[in-house]
């Protein structure tokens, strides 16, 4: 190939180059900006898991009040700090969510406390309208039940989100042509403990903890390819790890956690043993490894017994008191009497 062969080949090298630039700039377009439907969201491998736990004997009632962020921190730019959090504000929806998706909604009826004040509005408003209607002093229990109560309380939050765990990256260039690639991870921790309602014991404890991992690529090309001429190009990709997503699998892992130290601490059983069994010994090896201390192999139960067993408010049966309704009438016109003629005088002439 001859010298002046070199810059022409160059040339031809850099449009085709630009061209496919451009195609891809075009299909990323029609595939990045058009408009996307919405769609459920995909049960993910925690998820099935907290899914496929063994029935229980009984449902239990849980009482879910709030699910904080206990972090309290921003989310971090390059050079100054947002006002956005670092972490969802959504706990209590997703706690709420894991606990129902337990076991195909088979372990724990949730009731729903993160929004107390309007449910008891809403009861308000019910026994005022039917005061003032339907003349009840006394409500009617067929009208409006009494609530549910939960003999254990599910407390704790977001306890932890720590940026920059480890980083790395990796790059190469040669004569302007070259290419690298960075990586960084995150990790958030949730803390999640069972407390009687009857006694305050706390009596079971977990904490679990999601990586969130983000990467990016890069490519580019920066030389020339002629004394005048300049042949400039770059690519790249990023992928991050969506922090709602890893905040949700680490309230899952919570939940699937608390409910087989749960089990394990006689709070509630499996209703099949033998699986139960089998659950709990895989638990424990994901927990300690190899190097499971004797002490745990023997677990202290806590002092409240049947913590998960409350009586729950029966309506006495009763004839409902109605207050008289006073009901004011109009008072009827009166009829005016007719006033009688004057008597006659005497000596007088009549007619």
């Amino acid at each position: 190939m001859t010298m002046p062969a070199l810059p022409r080949l160059a040339r031809r090298l850099a449009i085709i180059a630009g061209l496919l630039a451009t195609a891809g700039c075009s299909d990323m377009q029609s595939s990045y900006f058009e408009t996307v439907d919405p769609t459920l969201v995909k049960v993910t491998h925690q998820n099935h898991a907290l899914r496929a736990l063994p029935a229980p004997t009984e449902r239990i009632n849980l009482a879910v009040y709030d699910f904080p962020d206990l972090t309290g921190q921003y989310k971090e730019r390059d050079v100054v700090q947002s006002l956005s959090r670092a972490v969802t504000q959504g706990g209590s929806a997703m706690l709420i969510k894991a606990l129902q998706d337990a076991g195909e909604r088979h372990w724990f009826a949730v009731l729903d406390r993160s929004g107390l004040q309007d449910l008891v509005r809403e009861r308000q408003i019910i026994t005022e309208m039917r005061r003032q209607y339907r003349g009840e002093t006394d409500i009617d229990p067929s009208a409006l039940k009494p609530l549910l109560h939960a003999g254990i309380l599910l407390q704790g939050g977001i306890v932890g989100y720590d940026s920059n765990v480890q980083t790395g990256g990796a790059g190469a260039r040669y004569l302007g042509i070259g290419a690298d690639g960075e990586w960084q991870m995150d990790t958030v921790t949730v803390s999640l403990r069972a407390v009687s309602t009857d006694t305050g014991e706390v009596l079971a404890s977990v904490m679990t903890q999601k990586s969130i991992a983000s990467s990016a690529i890069r490519g580019s090309v920066f030389r020339y390819v002629m004394l005048d001429e300049l042949l400039e190009m770059e690519a790249g990709m990023t992928a991050n790890e969506p922090k709602q997503v890893a905040v949700q699998q680490a309230i899952e892992k919570a939940v699937y956690a608390l409910v087989i130290e749960g089990a394990e601490l006689g709070l509630w059983d499996f209703r099949d043993r033998t699986a139960g069994a089998q659950l709990i010994a895989r638990y424990r090896a994901e927990k300690y490894g190899d190097s499971m201390p004797a002490t745990a192999r023997f677990v202290l139960p806590p002092q409240t017994r049947n913590a998960a067993h409350i009586a729950q408010t029966r309506p006495q049966t009763r004839q409902v008191a109605q207050a008289p309704i006073v009901r004011e009438l109009t008072p009827a016109p009166q009829e005016q009497s007719v006033a009688p003629p004057p008597p006659a005088q005497s000596g007088g002439v009549l007619g």
